[in-house]
């Protein structure tokens, strides 16, 4: 899984589940905060990690829920990447 990839499963994901399509739009740039910009509340944060975790069948430490790992696209993904053994 390239980062690349990794991005456009989360962009899909945000379009089939809360922004029918309009996501991308939405977010504007990759280090945009989810919270600060309304892309997901915070069920919408419940739901992406279950997601992540079936998706790609690794575990999320409760501890690192926190906005320093999930707020948004740029640290989901160096969150997640490192952990499908990606650099």
């Amino acid at each position: 899984m390239t980062r690349d990839e990794l991005r456009q499963l989360l962009i899909e994901w945000l379009d089939d589940n809360y922004h029918f399509g309009d996501a991308e739009a939405k977010i504007g740039n990759d280090d945009a905060s989810f919270l600060d910009n309304a892309i997901l509340d915070s069920l919408g944060f419940v739901a992406l990690i279950v997601y992540l975790e079936d998706r790609f069948r690794i575990t999320i430490e409760r501890k690192s829920l926190n906005r320093e790992n999930f707020d948004s696209l740029n640290k989901i993904m160096a969150y997640v990447l490192p952990r499908l053994g990606v650099a």
